[in-house]
């Protein structure tokens, strides 16, 4: 009788145990720009891995203006989000306690596509080229470009275009336009294969990462999370951190998580047979714990052998994601360098966006990035 007694009461614990360990759950609406769209793969592997449940965190995604979550995070209602380092630099200068805890985007995303036939930025002087606006991060880092090329603005004919390059670019309303470099050039060539480009045989990309290292999109919070929850800051890392890696090592697993949260993503089931069978045979070769050049090479393999059976425009977003991995991997995930914030800051003075320097140390820290040692 006491036996039972004792595993009732035991049984009683456990279950008073449950619905304690449920309520540690916390919910947190994560901040994203933009649409839902491909770029925002390691979010959702993170999600449907489990990621950040494992870090206690219910998350449900919210999409707005950059400019709009940047004040959520510094007023604390919102605690996390996906923000540039400039929109961070210039938060911080008008007194807005945002900091950026992770940087996502290795490579700044903006470049200038231009016909084969231009050699270098300096060849665009007196050339009309088109840019969305004189906003956001593709105008700070044509300035950032034009500048490590000698050049300034009034050296082009700069047209604000909208966002509608590969549309503009190829009736020939502009010679040249900034652009995204992980998708707008792809578009571009598929309209000269499609020979639906004004007769443009070919493109060259002027990346402004090959000229300067700015520091783009990162994971931002506030100074009262980090002082009052450096816990939940960890866990926010760590899991995104986890859905990036997992996402830069296996495109195709990324894909098929990426399509339950993206309306209208490419999909149909011959596709979908064909990247499950990359992704399983992906997960063999990662078991083999190899080198990231060894990846590297992989994922080009992966789109070749896909490529053969689907053509560019079945392919055009899964061939964007790989782009974009290649815009965020690195030897190290996450690590942002002071040097980066300090070109970043000095272009921004010199656009006038902020009248004067702040103390970029405070602006960022690597001290939530995991240690790929002990990942």
């Amino acid at each position: 009788m006491v036996r039972k007694l004792i595993a009732f009461l035991a049984l009683v614990l456990m279950l008073a145990v449950v619905p304690a360990a449920a309520q540690e759950t916390a919910n947190q609406t994560f901040f994203l720009t933009f649409v839902p769209n491909i770029q925002f793969a390691p979010v959702y592997v993170a999600i449907e891995k489990g990621y950040f449940a494992d870090a206690g965190v219910n998350i449900t995604i919210e999409h707005g203006d950059e400019n709009v979550g940047v004040d959520l995070i510094a007023a604390g209602e919102r605690q996390f989000g996906l923000i540039s380092g400039e929109e961070v630099i210039k938060a911080r200068a008008n007194g807005r306690p945002v900091v950026y805890v992770y940087e996502w985007f290795q490579q700044y995303p903006v470049g200038i596509v231009a016909p084969e036939g231009i050699a270098s930025v300096k060849d665009l002087a007196g050339r009309k080229v088109g840019i969305p606006g004189r906003y956001g991060a593709s105008y700070n880092g044509l300035v950032a470009l034009l500048t490590a090329n000698e050049m300034q603005e009034s050296d082009i004919q700069l047209e604000p275009i909208g966002f509608n390059a590969p549309d503009v670019f190829c009736v020939g309303g502009v010679e040249a336009s900034v652009v995204y470099i992980n998708n707008e050039p792809l578009q571009i060539e598929q309209r000269i294969h499609q020979n639906n480009c004004n007769g443009v045989p070919a493109i060259t990309v002027f990346p402004v990462a090959e000229a300067v290292d700015l520091v783009s999109n990162g994971l931002v919070t506030n100074e009262a999370t980090i002082n009052d929850d450096p816990e939940l800051v960890q866990g926010m890392v760590t899991a995104f951190h986890n859905g990036l890696r997992d996402a830069v090592n296996n495109p195709a697993e990324a894909y098929l998580i990426t399509a339950k949260h993206v309306e209208n993503l490419p999909l149909n089931d011959a596709l979908k047979t064909a990247l499950e069978a990359a992704a399983q045979t992906q997960a063999g070769f990662l078991a083999e714990s190899p080198d990231r050049e060894a990846v590297i090479q992989s994922r080009a393999e992966m789109l070749a052998t896909l490529s053969e059976s689907f053509d560019e425009a079945a392919l055009l977003q899964f061939h964007i994601l790989l782009n974009t991995i290649d815009l965020w991997d690195a030897d190290r995930l996450g690590v942002t360098e002071l040097a980066s914030w300090a070109v970043t800051q000095e272009t921004l003075v010199a656009m006038g966006f902020i009248s004067e320097p702040i103390d970029l140390e405070a602006a960022f820290t690597n001290d939530f990035v995991p240690d790929s040692a002990s990942e």
